[in-house]
């Protein structure tokens, strides 16, 4: 036992305990359509006028086995009040989602979603309008690449790393039982149906590589186990940073931008009471968005009975835009995974000697002109500001 799991005593088993239910729910797969490439290809052959069935992968645990352990794990015994604060929140989520992966495909799915994710403020919904407002549609791209290639990028990345963190892991797969690319248990999952713009290349391989597995490979080699699957409420904070790591390398392009936008006006749209054929049209006719992007938008947005989850972007680099101006540090964010709201509880970890400062950094803070770009956003920038048409 190294010195820093002594001093957390009790918590160490805890947080083990936690990590191993939360793997076992796998919320991001088994709330992945595994039919999305079919369902897709039977949409265009009716010409958009269907609406998709989507079929999810059947559980592969007993929710009340899994509740009850969950309830059995002796929290109260931990000393350290921040860290029983922070494992009951956890545990609290925790039974958040194993109750939503329970009532998928049902009308209580989109509570259950909201309870997690939270709602579309008014002010984060009218910058999502004013951005697609504000940005012009764009032509669409004429090149791109498939998922074979994509993975051989992404192992060129995953090298990149290895260059500098020799015992950085590899993990890239082609999948067909995923619809979107994704990171999960610093694993990155790629469609292998996927064909991806070839100018998303780059900002992608930021966004899911040195953000979402730099992250998940930090917390590894913390004795808070938790910080590789996330402390509650992470999502907002790494898809945020993930989206600036996009605007840093010079990734976060115009059509990028209308996708976030787009995806807060379409579940929006879904809490409003539309169905997945009236949000896909809308993307279409009064957005303009291309007509694969809106079809990606909307599954997202109804796959299990209507999900919030895509919001959390937008509002995600709101947040870091918020946390720069006021002149605060990424570091602690690079710990592992946690939410803007645990960097005191993180920092004062780090203070005592429990935590270790990140193993890996990210490289997208050294890509040319990056540094210069962050620089720009201490300055104070919104959203809208993101859009190089306004400010570089």
């Amino acid at each position: 036992m190294t010195s820093s799991e002594r001093r957390l005593g009790t918590a160490v088993e805890i947080d083990e305990r936690l990590t191993t239910i939360e793997r076992r729910l796998d919320l991001l797969l088994n709330l992945t359509p595994v039919n999305a490439a079919e369902a897709w290809a039977d949409f265009e052959r009716g010409d958009f006028g269907a609406t998709p069935t989507l079929r999810l992968r059947p559980l592969e645990f007993e929710p009340d086995l899994l509740r009850r352990e969950l309830y059995d794990l002796e929290i109260e015994k931990v000393d350290d009040p921040a860290l029983h604060t922070l494992f009951r929140s956890k545990r609290d989520e925790i039974a958040r989602e194993l109750t939503l992966l329970e009532d998928r495909d049902t009308s209580r799915f989109v509570y259950g979603s909201l309870q997690l994710y939270g709602e579309v403020s008014p002010p984060l919904a009218a910058a999502a309008e004013e951005l697609l407002e504000l940005i012009p549609p764009q032509a669409p791209s004429s090149r791109s690449v498939t998922a074979g290639a994509f993975a051989q990028s992404a192992q060129e990345e995953f090298e990149r790393y290895q260059a500098k963190y020799p015992d950085f892991p590899m993990a890239v797969e082609v999948r067909a039982d995923v619809s979107e690319l994704m990171v999960s248990f610093g694993r990155l999952l790629i469609p292998e149906t996927a064909t991806i713009r070839a100018d998303r290349v780059e900002p992608l391989l930021h966004h899911e590589v040195g953000t979402h597995v730099v992250t998940y490979q930090n917390g590894a080699r913390q004795p808070l186990t938790l910080l590789t699957i996330g402390l509650p409420g992470y999502d907002e904070t790494q898809e945020g940073l993930a989206v600036l790591a996009e605007y840093l390398v010079g990734g976060l392009d115009p059509r990028r931008l209308r996708v976030l936008a787009a995806r807060v006006v379409a579940v929006g749209k879904m809490l409003e009471g539309a169905e997945f054929l009236d949000i896909f049209t809308s993307l279409r006719e009064e957005y303009r968005i291309p007509v694969k992007t809106a079809w990606s938008i909307a599954i997202r947005v109804v796959v299990g009975g209507g999900s919030v989850k895509d919001a959390i972007y937008l509002r995600g680099i709101t947040r870091i835009l918020e946390t720069l101006a006021e002149g605060n540090s990424l570091d602690v964010l690079f710990v592992g995974k946690l939410a803007l709201d645990h960097v005191s509880l993180i920092q004062d970890l780090l203070d005592r000697g429990v935590l270790e400062a990140p193993w890996v950094h990210p490289r997208w803070l050294e890509v040319p002109g990056a540094q210069e770009r962050l620089e720009g956003l201490r300055a104070g920038a919104s959203v809208t500001d993101l859009y190089e048409g306004i400010a570089s």
